[in-house]
């Protein structure tokens, strides 16, 4: 198995949105771009048809008077959804993604932080929103009617059809405002500009080529699921199934047969303690670590019988994954050696919503366990005095809407602070120690990353979730546990000694406490680390994957 330095891939050029899908309606019009579930069974929509369904609804817009309008659509993730932010954006105007299961208060923040004059709102969520909402709002669920009203006025001629085709975007316009999911709960407003967009997108892809089908399940309003996991995978031209719900993503997977994923942390711990809880019950566990053992032997000696031997294990994922880029959170590599013998390859990465969002990947081959990738090409990264890692380049983000003050915090010289601690090597591979703000600091002046605790924890089969903070002078860790674990204080205790064993005592843990419910969590599934928030996501937990 190679593992070393390689050319880029040869990826197609892009100026802006627009430009990409002139390019591809030139190309390969038949091509089919997206597939999603409907009454009837399946809908398959080619860039042809993706086009003219932009084209209609812009049109559409444009009569209604929505132009160089905020735009704000909140929904699941569907086709109707990317045919809006397409439209918004081609017509002049800033689409603004809003999570769909915020309370409806911080929905109505949210749409008031962006300065939101209209709001696209599927049928799910229509009732929730339009109430809250002080704004024109327009349901999705008459989305045919839309296009169909659209085509009639590019079939009459209407002025406002060549007005909406002839629209040129602007390169350091802002297309869009998506707002950050940190760990505090305070959401801002990151405008990126039609640049940020497209350069991310091309310079992204010249590290990582997908070259059969992508299942989107991430949520289109979060900046990985939607410019990595859409935007990214439409450039180079392969098909997107759209996953409408969390509860059908193992259906999905099965019918689809995916050849990559967009993942966060949360779903690769899931499937990984799935699939061994699967083997613990057949009491195997031991077997299928020297099984494991002597396939990677043999794929070290260029033998790969991983395909035939964990069939049963790839025939999960649909049969056909190759790849799972991984981001959005840090990844314990022990997922990442661990699927990686039963033949398929996480690549872990690394970004924020402020730089578009991507800044680094693992190539399929060339890649470093334990580091969240090399550095994307045309950009520049450093760690200050203090250790935190910042960016500079085209994919920074213009600022944060109406937020000077925040802006001016996180960019400083051109430089995007990310309040992550690291280091970089020599061969531009970018290593995560910690979050600058998380750090434990103990009144004997040293200081901890609860992040390097908290990894050890995870990797206890018991243990789902887990966040460890400083209580009064003393470190504490806060796990939710599998349920058969629940309230099982003495293995708790064990497995605290277990990981306290061999470290010094101002590095140890002094008392686990057990949940019963799960961490409140942000739009990345981060868990919130501070308690001062006004209110909490709603999600699907890992539990209800795949249940109907």
């Amino acid at each position: 198995m190679k593992n070393k330095a390689y050319p880029y891939y040869n990826v197609p050029q892009m100026l802006d949105l627009k430009d990409m899908m002139n390019r591809l309606l030139r190309e390969k019009p038949e091509q089919t771009a997206f597939v999603y579930p409907c009454e009837s069974g399946e809908m398959k929509k080619s860039y042809s048809d993706f086009y003219e369904d932009i084209n209609a609804f812009g049109t559409w817009m444009y009569k209604k008077g929505i132009k160089g309008a905020h735009v704000g659509i909140i929904g699941e993730n569907s086709y109707e959804w990317l045919v809006t932010y397409f439209a918004a954006i081609f017509g002049g105007s800033i689409a603004v993604g809003i999570d769909k299961s915020l309370p409806d208060e911080e929905i109505a923040t949210l749409a008031g932080i962006g300065d939101v004059e209209v709001a696209f709102v599927t049928g799910t969520y229509y009732e929730k929103v339009s109430g809250k909402l002080d704004k024109t709002c327009y349901n999705l669920k008459d989305f045919e009617e839309i296009l169909s009203e659209g085509r009639q006025f590019i079939k009459d001629e209407i002025p406002e059809v060549k007005e909406f085709l002839d629209y040129e975007l602007e390169l350091d316009q802002t297309a869009t405002i998506l707002f950050t999911s940190g760990t505090s709960g305070i959401s801002k407003g990151v405008e990126l500009t039609n640049r940020n967009i497209a350069f991310e997108i091309v310079h992204t892809s010249m590290l990582f080529e997908p070259t059969g089908g992508v299942l989107a399940v991430l949520p289109f309003h979060h900046a990985f699921g939607l410019v990595v996991g859409i935007l990214m995978v439409v450039n180079y031209g392969m098909p997107i199934y759209i996953n409408k719900s969390l509860k059908h993503v193992k259906k999905n997977m099965e019918d689809f047969k995916p050849q990559t994923m967009f993942l966060v942390p949360m779903f690769v711990e899931f499937f990984h303690r799935q699939i061994w809880a699967e083997i613990r019950k057949k009491d195997k566990i031991n077997a299928f670590r020297g099984l494991m053992k002597s396939t990677d032997l043999l794929l070290r000696t260029g033998v790969d019988v991983r395909k035939k031997t964990y069939g049963t294990i790839q025939k999960v994922f649909g049969g056909n994954l190759e790849y799972i880029i991984c981001g959005g959170a840090a990844l314990d590599p022990m997922y990442v050696k661990d699927f990686r013998s039963w033949g398929i390859e996480i690549l872990n990465g690394y970004g924020a919503t402020e730089c578009s969002p991507s800044t680094a990947v693992n190539r399929a081959e060339h890649k470093k366990d334990g580091s969240v990738g090399i550095l994307i090409p045309g950009i520049e990264v450093k760690t200050t005095e203090e250790g935190e890692i910042a960016f500079k380049g085209d994919v920074v983000m213009k600022g944060y809407y109406k937020n000077p003050e925040a802006t001016a915090d996180a960019l400083i010289d051109g430089w995007y602070h990310t309040g992550d601690l690291g280091y970089v090597d020599e061969d531009n591979f970018i290593f995560l120690t910690g979050r600058k703000k998380n750090l434990i600091i103990l009144s004997n002046g040293e200081n901890i990353s609860p992040e390097e605790l908290e990894q050890d924890i995870l990797r206890d089969n018991a243990v789902q979730e887990a966040l460890v903070y400083d209580e009064n002078g003393k470190i504490v860790a806060e796990v939710f546990p599998v349920e058969e674990h629940f309230g099982d204080t003495a293995y708790f205790e064990k497995l605290k000694n277990k990981v306290n064993k061999g470290r010094p005592i101002y590095k140890q843990i002094t008392r686990i406490k057990l949940r019963e419910v799960e961490f409140v969590k942000n739009a990345s599934m981060k868990i919130v680390r501070y308690k001062n928030i006004p209110g909490s996501a709603q999600y699907v937990a890992p539990s209800e994957i795949g249940k109907e």
